[in-house]
């Protein structure tokens, strides 16, 4: 993902218009500071060519950018154009998802194709399970939560390190069940889970703290 990018999806994710961010950092970079609805930039030095910038909302620190010098310089928004850009169209896909998205006090034995976003509170010490496929698999429960409940979410292999206790997560394609009695929320074959907050730079052009 590049800076422009990012910026778009911040512009989304803050309901910023993408005009009034771009003219926010070029204001901070001439002015040291400014302001765009509920964000706050900082100038924070040069970074060899590049500008750094320090996005906050409150006391939160929400991302730090090193920007090119060209970026200021674009005589068309960089922002608006990324927002045009498959990867953020993705994201608006994903978000119309959510909308839409369940509780966990509103899930039901036997649902299919439960979109839910929680938060992990525990994660239980992997085991090693023998599989009905012939083969070994790490299996581990994590406890989740969001402001209905809380529910037990089945984990295996990869899945299991892809999370953490404390990340915000978003859960697509899941199953609900049971298992000895307990109620217990699935990933398919064709199921998800992410961090919501998680966002990889490109070639360390951008860095998120």
């Amino acid at each position: 993902m590049s800076a422009s990018e990012y910026l778009a999806f911040l512009s989304l994710k803050y309901e910023v218009d993408p005009d009034m961010l771009f003219r926010a950092l070029v204001s901070a970079e001439e002015n040291q500071s400014a302001t765009c609805g509920n964000l706050s930039i900082q100038y924070r030095g040069k970074q060899r060519d590049k500008t750094v910038l320090l996005i906050t909302k409150g006391q939160k620190v929400v991302a730090q950018f090193p920007l090119p010098k060209e970026f200021f310089a674009e005589a068309n928004n960089p922002i608006r154009s990324a927002r045009k850009t498959d990867m953020i169209r993705r994201h608006l896909v994903k978000t119309d998802c959510r909308s839409s998205s369940t509780t966990i006090s509103g899930l039901r034995i036997g649902m299919k194709r439960v979109s839910l976003r929680a938060k992990v509170l525990e994660i239980a010490r992997p085991t090693l399970v023998f599989t009905r496929f012939g083969n070994y698999a790490s299996v581990a429960n994590a406890l989740i939560a969001d402001e209905t409940g809380t529910i037990k979410l089945c984990l295996w292999n990869e899945q299991i390190g892809s999370i953490s206790i404390g990340d915000t997560i978003q859960i697509e394609n899941a199953g609900m069940s049971t298992f000895r009695g307990e109620r217990q929320l699935r990933i398919g074959k064709k199921g998800t889970v992410s961090n919501v907050e998680s966002f990889v730079p490109e070639q360390g052009e951008v860095s998120s703290i």
